[in-house]
C-alpha cells in the first residue's frame, strides 16, 4: 500500500491545498494531512480549528475522490511523522522557484535522516499560485473578500476571527 504524507501548518486551509490534496490522494492508496504544531510561526487559529476545518475539506475531498484521507497533528521532525503513519513519500506543493530552494534543502536533509522516504513536489495549479495562508489572513485581517480562496467554512472562521 502507498501512503503519503502532505505536511503544512494549513493556517488555514486555501484552495491551492484543497487543489494539492486533491491531487496527490490520486497518487497513494492512503495520503495522511500532517498538522504541523508550529508556536514558531504563531497561526491565528489554534491546532483544534485547524484540524477541524482540514477535517471538513478531507471528508469531502475523500467523498469526492474515494481515497482514504486522514488528519494528523504532529509536533515532530518531518520525518519522523512519515515513520509514524507509514509514509513511504512526503508530498509538497509548490508555488513558485522560491519554494523550491527552502525545499530543496529540506528534501537534502529528510534523505540523510531516512533515504527510504521520498519525496515529491506538486505544483499548485496555476489559478492558485498566488495563494498564500499569510496573504489570506491579512486580506481577511483588512476586511478584504476571500472567497475565491478559501472555502465559505473557512471564510467563516476568517470572519470571526477577526470579530
Amino acid at each position: 500500500m502507498r501512503v503519503g504524507l502532505y505536511p503544512g501548518t494549513f493556517d488555514p486551509i486555501t484552495m491551492g491545498h484543497t487543489d494539492i490534496i486533491r491531487r496527490a490522494a490520486s497518487l497513494v492508496d492512503k495520503l495522511y494531512i500532517g498538522v504541523a504544531i508550529n508556536r514558531d510561526k504563531g497561526p491565528l487559529f489554534s491546532l483544534e480549528e485547524r484540524v477541524a476545518m482540514l477535517e471538513v475539506q478531507c471528508a469531502e475531498l475523500s467523498a469526492e475522490t474515494g481515497m482514504e484521507i486522514i488528519v494528523h497533528p504532529f509536533e515532530n521532525l518531518l520525518i519522523d511523522c512519515a515513520r509514524d503513519v507509514g509514509a513511504g513519500i512526503i508530498v509538497r506543493g509548490l508555488r513558485a522557484v522560491a519554494d523550491f530552494e527552502y525545499e530543496y534543502q529540506m528534501v537534502g536533509m529528510n534523505r540523510q535522516l531516512d533515504h527510504s522516504i521520498e519525496t515529491v513536489f506538486l505544483m499548485a495549479d496555476a489559478q492558485h499560485q498566488a495563494i498564500a495562508s499569510k496573504l489570506v489572513k491579512e486580506i481577511a485581517r483588512l476586511g478584504g473578500d476571500v472567497s475565491k480562496f478559501v472555502s465559505p467554512a473557512v471564510r467563516a472562521a476568517l470572519i470571526e476571527k477577526q470579530s
